[in-house]
């Protein structure tokens, strides 16, 4: 097979993934595994940082930037699970159960998602083309401080108060209750608009150029919100284990700023560029917050 053909052919992204993947998770091991145990959590982050590393080596040398895409969704449980093990009690209490059995949900479900998208290898996510166009040769610079290690760190955030849960050891709660009710519907209304909208892209017609049922006929992106409410309900969590630290709070805010300053902006111009009677066609539908009446 030619490299043209290859770059094409429909599963050349997971196998290429799968390549890229899995020495960066074995990367990430082995620098917990030797670094000392007196810090977890910076041991962590380390590890999180290093396996980008390695991602980022495999988008310089494949040139393609969306191989960091599915990092987003593949880190959080690793995460997780590795903090509900190193800390404490070998057994997984029941809030830690919960808390990896919905994070590990949202992940197979969200890279899922990301993987049926990436039709072939030599697709690339239009932002980062656009910033290649924009900063030539800056650009590997952009892809490792602003399109990989970025948004590594915010989910590394948006994942400390899982921290707090493999530290805690206070009893089942409201809270808890709460949180996993949050996270799970945030889980729903991700996979119902993601579905909704691989539904219409396949019946898409000249005449309905944006997708407007379902969930996206009460918020141009409620894809996004879902994934808002998956971080705040992750945040619940670590708030239903006792953390009532501010810091804590600082992934889900920080989640946020990036969806209501950045990726949303970012998209509605996109549109506008493409659909000149964008702001006709979505006249009456919030941005991002359904209205509640």
């Amino acid at each position: 097979m030619s490299e043209s053909s290859w770059r094409h052919h429909r599963r050349s992204p997971t196998i290429i993934s799968l390549i890229v993947y899995l020495p960066a998770i074995g990367v990430a091991w082995w620098v917990v595994s030797m670094a000392p145990t007196t810090s977890i959590l910076w041991n962590t982050l380390i590890a999180d940082v290093a396996a980008t590393l390695v991602v980022f080596a495999a988008s310089i040398l494949t040139r393609n930037s969306s191989i960091y895409d599915p990092y987003w969704s593949v880190a959080p449980p690793l995460i997780a699970i590795y903090w509900f093990t190193a800390i404490g009690s070998k057994e997984l209490t029941v809030r830690e159960w919960l808390a990896f059995g919905l994070v590990t949900l949202w992940a197979i479900r969200l890279t899922f998602n990301c993987m049926r998208r990436w039709s072939s290898y030599k697709e690339q996510d239009f932002r980062y083309l656009d910033l290649k166009a924009k900063f030539g040769r800056l650009y590997p610079l952009i892809d490792l401080f602003g399109i990989e290690l970025y948004p590594t760190v915010l989910v590394f955030l948006g994942c400390i108060p899982l921290f707090a849960v493999a530290e805690s050891g206070t009893p089942l709660g409201p809270l808890d209750g709460l949180a996993v009710a949050v996270t799970l519907g945030a889980i729903l209304v991700e996979t119902a608009a993601d579905e909704q909208m691989w539904a219409y892209r396949k019946s898409r017609t000249p005449d309905a150029p944006i997708c407007t049922r379902g969930l996206w006929r009460h918020s141009q992106h409620p894809n996004y919100l879902g994934e808002l409410l998956f971080w705040w309900g992750i945040w619940l969590f670590g708030f239903a284990s006792g953390a009532s630290e501010l810091w804590m709070i600082t992934g889900a805010l920080a989640m946020t700023l990036l969806f209501v300053s950045i990726s949303v902006p970012m998209m509605i111009k996109r549109k506008r560029q493409r659909y000149p009677n964008y702001d006709a066609l979505v006249e009456g539908i919030p941005v991002l917050f359904p209205r509640p009446f």
